[in-house]
């Protein structure tokens, strides 16, 4: 597949390459912390409300992630998720093209991910709703390299009490927005991707994970500018 010169933009804000981005959950949250986004996805993603790429993204990332300042990658997740183990489904398995891919930029990346893929990311931070004032319990796990390194947050307990997989929500009860879940507008205002149909929302990073990885990388920026 021929490799397409993202559209450039004349402004001030560090740049970032959101690949693999589906319909932008983390691209929103890299927005809001002060980046100038672009994704990259191999489908057609008319939801995405950034500047968009349409091209294979391990291979976008080799010929043009030297052109951001920052990367995030979200290989598809469902090689190691456990729906997708137990119906027996064959999907292959990115992580490790796509670390090797980043490698090659030069630049400072992130590697995104689910629980059954943490063995394969190497020292990874996991991030979880409450953590941000986000009402479910969606569990990420990213990897971190070159100039970025992460802290792991406290991790607060599930109290609340969680709506079962595909059920209505009840009075009270944290929303499990996975697979063909009920409760589509809920779950655009709970994760803040009011842009999303329910084949984003239940696989995307909310925003505000992303928002804080991305201040993290400002700040560290900054730290090493002035040191």
């Amino acid at each position: 597949m021929a490799q397409p010169t993202p559209i450039r933009r004349v402004t001030s804000r560090p740049r970032l390459l959101d690949a693999f981005c589906c319909q932008g959950g983390a691209s929103m949250g890299y927005h809001l912390a002060g980046f100038d986004v672009v994704g990259v996805d191999i489908a057609p993603q008319p939801r995405y409300p950034f500047t968009f790429v349409q091209a294979e993204a391990v291979a976008f990332i080799r010929g043009h992630g030297a052109e951001f300042d920052f990367i995030h990658a979200s290989p598809p997740c469902q090689h190691d998720s456990d729906c997708q183990r137990i119906r027996g489904n064959d999907h292959p398995d990115l992580i490790a093209p796509t670390r090797a891919a980043l490698e090659t930029t030069g630049r400072p990346w992130v590697i995104e991910n689910v629980r059954g893929a943490m063995s394969k990311l190497r020292r990874p931070v996991m991030l979880c709703g409450p953590m941000f004032g986000v009402e479910t319990y969606r569990h990420r796990y990213f990897e971190a390299g070159g100039l970025l390194n992460l802290p792991q947050l406290p991790h607060p307990a599930h109290t609340v009490p969680q709506a079962k997989m595909g059920r209505p929500i009840p009075p009270g009860h944290y929303g499990q927005f996975v697979g063909n879940f009920s409760g589509v507008a809920l779950a655009r205002k709970v994760m803040g991707v009011e842009w999303m149909n329910r084949d984003g929302i239940r696989e995307c990073i909310p925003p505000a994970y992303t928002e804080w990885l991305g201040r993290s990388f400002l700040g560290a920026l900054s730290l090493r500018t002035a040191a």
